[in-house]
């Protein structure tokens, strides 16, 4: 069967191995990047993806469907199909909202996320901010980024306080509400680490609601709420560097000068950290 392109690798894919189901329209929910689609059959709908980073490894797009495979239905949508970079999961019926859900359910979702058994890989920094400057436009390549990135080098990854399974790429467009609970789509980073680097890279929209989320999770979590803070704390550059960096990639990819003004917006706050 011939795959000339993404339209016709999809339709070659639905005719193969979904034939009784249609096309209905381009994936609605944000956080489902890539070439993806909604598809039907009777009352039952499924989500079409294909892996959308030609350049990433194929290995962490199958990671992606393990995961989905491994944690609870009442914490992601439930796997149905992967073959050679697609996969289909249920449709999730809910709303992507504006705004985070609240402090204390935000709180117990990712607690309970937390819970669960760890998935068997590493989430590694280094190397993703080590690619993240190969793979960056020559000319923005400053010497504070340098500076900062030998300087996290010399200091090295905090040990964590709690290893458990992370999502990394919590915010408002990755939870779908749905009238059973709040469920997390978008899986793409997700591995096992720090407790703490979950909370330092959740979408806050300022550190007084990060402290907020940090001091309901040590509460929840039966955890130091001292020793939480001041470990997201720790991580906090770590993570304003890989979004700068993945910032600064999708210029590259794309040109488009959004990502610029995003990526310099990070950069003032890590040296206003400095």
């Amino acid at each position: 069967m011939p795959l000339h392109n993404n339209n016709a690798t999809r339709e070659a894919i639905i005719s193969r191995y979904f034939p009784q189901y249609r096309f209905i329209a381009p994936q609605a929910h944000a956080g489902f990047s890539g070439a993806s689609c909604i598809i039907e059959h009777g009352d039952r709908r499924l989500v079409l993806r294909q892996h959308h980073d030609a350049s990433g490894p194929a290995f962490a797009f199958r990671r992606q469907y393990h995961v989905l495979k491994r944690l609870p239905a009442n914490l992601v949508p439930k796997p149905h199909f992967f073959h050679h970079g697609w996969m289909a999961v249920e449709y999730l019926v809910g709303e992507i909202k504006c705004e985070l859900p609240d402090t204390q359910t935000l709180a117990g979702m990712l607690y309970y996320l937390h819970q669960q058994s760890r998935l068997g890989w590493r989430i590694a920094i280094l190397p993703l901010l080590d690619d993240y400057w190969q793979r960056a436009a020559p000319s923005r390549r400053s010497p504070f980024w340098l500076a900062t990135l030998k300087r996290l080098h010399q200091r090295g990854e905090p040990q964590p306080l709690r290893l458990v399974p992370l999502h990394m790429d919590v915010h408002v467009g990755n939870i779908v509400h749905t009238p059973t609970g709040e469920r997390l789509i978008d899986w793409e980073y997700a591995g096992d680490g720090d407790v703490a680097l979950e909370l330092a890279a959740v979408w806050m929209p300022s550190e007084n609601a990060r402290r907020a989320l940090v001091q309901a999770y040590a509460k929840t979590a039966n955890m130091d709420a001292y020793q939480l803070q001041q470990q997201v704390q720790r991580w906090r550059p770590w993570v304003l560097m890989m979004m700068a960096g993945w910032f600064e990639l999708r210029f590259q990819q794309s040109a488009d000068k959004q990502f610029i003004a995003l990526a310099d917006d990070v950069w003032r706050q890590l040296q206003t950290k400095g």
